[in-house]
């Protein structure tokens, strides 16, 4: 959630945990409202699972800069994770199972 508005919901995340970081959720595409998201310039790389993209929400008139981030073409060891999308937990709202969970 971000805002009160659902951004993504799904029975079929994958949680990657990765040392020295909270668990990260990664959730089909199919899950997400990505018609709420737009692409944007910025790339990072991630010697564990390769290049990730970013993405932004506009909400309200509001521009959430790179709330989300994919790797379309992963490293091999990482191709679980390939097309998933992620979102940081402290810049969204995270519930599971109905239980909202903490910011990290």
């Amino acid at each position: 959630m971000l805002g009160g508005e659902k951004l993504a919901e799904s029975d079929r995340a994958m949680v990657l945990d990765e040392a020295g970081l909270p668990p990260r959720y990664y959730l089909p595409p199919e899950d997400v409202r990505t018609e709420l998201l737009r692409p944007t310039s910025t790339q990072t790389t991630c010697p564990f699972k390769g290049q990730a993209s970013y993405w932004s929400a506009e909400l309200d008139g509001r521009l959430h800069e790179d709330l989300a981030w994919s790797y379309q073409s992963p490293i091999p060891r990482a191709a679980g994770i390939a097309g998933m999308m992620c979102f940081y937990p402290d810049r969204t709202e995270l519930s599971i199972d109905g239980e909202r969970q903490p910011p990290a």
